[in-house]
């Protein structure tokens, strides 16, 4: 079998649990061909990140240039992007049309609290990069940015829903706020997705595992989704597919003691 092509635009993370690795590792558990495009390299562990060191704009749109003159490139995830003039860079190939099926991950602070994105990096995405996207990932924190709301405000389904729609009218054609973070009554031991596409809402409901190995689950959702999209499948099934790997993978991985901190989950069902 010859596999199709995708490609990661995000950055490398030297702990090997999250970004350009977590993107990677998920192309290959959907028996993907991944291409990449470095966008920053980061001094991180499971403990944190200490360092960010960005390429610049031109050395990632080479990048890019090069394995879209050479692949078929069927899907395009973007994860950390690090500078706005990285983010107007992406837009700009997108609005070209050489980004096929673009899951937008806006990755802008890390979970420990370390800045991933650049002053202006939030205008950018607004105003230039989630408009041609497909599809827009964000976390509670990332949604509640995007669309100018306090994310103590976001405390129910509800709340969630209207957000995503705040962000769809920004244009791209779907959002899908993550409800991992979401702490509230009865979701407290599950961790609900709402997918809203214009006028429809869907919710994809999921136990939440109790692990500290959960890093890099944000970009490993995105990856999959891509990967589901490579194929051509719809996107709500591409959500649900990618959804239930990341639970697999958060399941297997719940018990294991890699490094101090939060830990990768098992994106190829090593434990299975």
């Amino acid at each position: 079998m010859e596999p199709l092509t995708a490609l990661t635009i995000a950055g490398s993370d030297s702990g090997g649990g999250a970004g350009i690795q977590a993107d990677l590792r998920t192309f290959s558990a959907f028996s993907i061909h991944g291409t990449t495009a470095i966008t920053a390299v980061t001094a991180q562990n499971t403990l944190g990140v200490t360092n960010v060191t960005p390429l610049t704009a031109a050395a990632v749109l080479a990048q890019i240039d090069a394995v879209l003159d050479d692949f078929a490139v069927r899907a395009v995830k973007t994860g950390m992007l690090a500078q706005p003039a990285t983010v107007l860079a992406v837009a700009e190939s997108a609005r070209d049309g050489r980004l096929a099926n673009l899951v937008v991950d806006p990755v802008l602070v890390s979970t420990t609290g370390h800045a991933l994105m650049d002053e202006g990096g939030v205008e950018a995405y607004r105003e230039a990069l989630v408009p041609q996207a497909m599809l827009v990932t964000p976390n509670l924190r990332e949604a509640a940015v995007l669309a100018s709301v306090d994310v103590r405000d976001v405390a129910t389904l509800e709340d969630m829903i209207e957000l995503a729609r705040r962000i769809v009218d920004l244009g791209p054609r779907a959002v899908l706020v993550k409800g991992g973070h979401l702490v509230s009554g009865s979701t407290d031991d599950h961790a609900p997705d709402v997918l809203v596409t214009g006028g429809d809402v869907r919710v994809f409901d999921a136990p939440r595992v109790d692990t500290t190995n959960d890093h890099g689950t944000g970009c490993s959702l995105a990856a999959a989704i891509a990967a589901g999209l490579a194929y051509g499948r719809p996107l709500p099934d591409s959500v649900r597919d990618a959804k239930s790997f990341v639970l697999a993978a958060l399941t297997s991985a719940a018990d294991w003691r890699l490094g101090h901190g939060h830990g990768p989950i098992d994106h190829l069902g090593w434990n299975a």
